[in-house]
């Protein structure tokens, strides 16, 4: 809510399951005082290198549209968290849309990206969400990823390159 007289706070922002919303540029300050020990051309190769894409302009677009589409899904303090651990222009991308209240599916999470990337096959879609979900993977660590897994459908799990253990009888 706007105070009477005051403009609405404009740019991407990260809300938490209180509804408290945090704006990007709270979070590139924190960025700024260490939080992030990669840099966004760093991630950028890394994911070039995971994927084994032949330019850093296809690892770019791929890791700017996986990051965009994982952040209209993740809620709670865990989606700041995350956009603080992250080089600022990925935390931008996974900041930028405000999420719904339920992620979808992991497999249509993956036809998502396939469509947002153009021409790309569900098969193709899921190598390059696990190329950038690998290694934003790293940079979250195990707590922190854990959290986040536990806000997610079942699924995701492998996308960001853990094995997902169903509890026995479960087939």
């Amino acid at each position: 809510m706007v105070a009477p007289g005051r403009p609405a706070a404009r740019g991407p922002a990260v809300v938490s399951k209180t509804g408290r919303i945090t704006r990007l540029s709270s979070i590139t300050r924190l960025s700024r005082k260490g939080m992030h020990a990669m840099r966004w051309s760093e991630l950028v190769e890394q994911v070039r290198e995971r994927g084994q894409y032949a330019t850093g302009e296809e690892a770019e677009r791929i890791t700017r549209t996986v990051l965009t589409s994982l952040g209209g899904h993740l809620t709670g303090p865990e989606r700041a968290e995350l956009a603080h651990r992250l080089p600022r222009e990925a935390a931008a991308a996974l900041a930028g849309p405000i999420p719904p209240t339920l992620a979808p599916a992991a497999s249509e999470f993956v036809d998502a990206v396939a469509a947002r990337l153009g021409g790309a096959t569900s098969a193709t879609a899921r190598w390059d969400v696990s190329s950038v979900l690998g290694a934003v993977a790293e940079m979250a660590g195990d707590e922190l990823l854990d959290r986040l897994l536990s806000r997610l459908p079942s699924g995701y799990g492998l996308l960001f390159g853990r094995a997902e253990l169903l509890p026995a009888g479960h087939v």
